[in-house]
Parts: structure tokens; C-alpha cells; sequence
């Protein structure tokens, strides 16, 4: 499944995180994946959330710079080797992973990888005519 993901950029500040993550909790916006990278300067938080519009604009207004960017959910086995078929699958296409992380699921005995990709499109038609489960937001979301 292609998804939104946010980009939320953070500066290396005490308390800012925690006022990124207090902002969306405050308003309604849960959160499924986060994945968080830095720098000396800042990092950069990657999340699925459950309304990505609506998460932009409110970390917008506390001076927050957002982007959304489509990338790929999949389904994978949660055992050894459940990734690496996916990733193998896409290198033989010639498809490149710039980044990706994983998190748990609803579905037992699963979980959900989620991926930039040069071509997300290519990558999850791929995937899915290869068999790979496509997912819905109801196996992501508690809602």
C-alpha cells in the first residue's frame, strides 16, 4: 500500500521533541510508526500517523517544518528473512531503497515495513503481483 509519511524536521534543542509529539497527541493524531534519525543540528522524524493533512498543519503552526511524502507499506512475516525477500524482490527489479523501518501490527505473526523507494509506485505494484499483502489503513490503525 502506498501511504503518507511525514518528514518532520526537529531541532537539536531540549524539549522539542516532546513538544512534536504533545502537539499531535493533544489533537486527536495517532501515531503508528515513528523512526527518528539526527544530525549535530537536527533530526529528522519520520511517522504514519491517522491524518497526515491535518498533523502538517498543526506542527506547522508551532513552527514545525513538515513534508508528506508517499512511501511503502507492506505486509511482511515477522520471523527471519520476512524483509529480506521484500528487499530482494525489489533489487532484482532494479528498484532502490533510500530508506526504511518497521513496527508491529494487529496481525498476528506480522508486521509492517515501511519504505522510501525510488519508484514507490513501481515498487508496490510490484509487491503486490508478487503476492506481497497489501494492506488498509484497519491494519494499521486502531481506529
Amino acid at each position: 500500500m502506498i501511504t503518507k509519511q511525514l518528514s518532520v524536521f526537529v531541532e537539536n534543542k531540549k524539549g522539542r521533541l516532546s513538544a512534536i509529539l504533545n502537539c499531535l497527541a493533544e489533537n486527536g493524531i495517532d501515531l503508528s510508526a515513528l523512526s527518528l534519525a539526527d544530525t549535530s543540528e537536527f533530526g529528522v522524524l519520520r511517522l504514519i500517523v491517522n491524518n497526515p493533512e491535518k498533523a502538517k498543519a498543526l506542527l506547522n503552526d508551532i513552527g514545525v517544518i513538515v513534508k508528506i511524502t508517499d512511501v511503502l507499506a507492506v505486509v511482511l512475516d515477522d520471523k527471519p528473512g520476512g524483509a529480506a525477500k521484500i528487499i530482494e524482490a525489489l533489487s532484482q527489479n532494479d528498484i532502490s531503497v533510500e530508506y526504511m523501518y518497521a513496527f508491529d501490527t494487529k496481525i498476528t505473526g506480522k508486521a509492517i515495513m515501511v519504505a522510501k523507494t525510488d519508484d514507490v509506485k513501481a515498487a508496490n505494484d510490484l509487491l503486490v503481483a508478487k503476492g506481497f499483502a497489501d494492506i488498509s489503513s484497519k491494519d494499521v490503525f486502531r481506529a
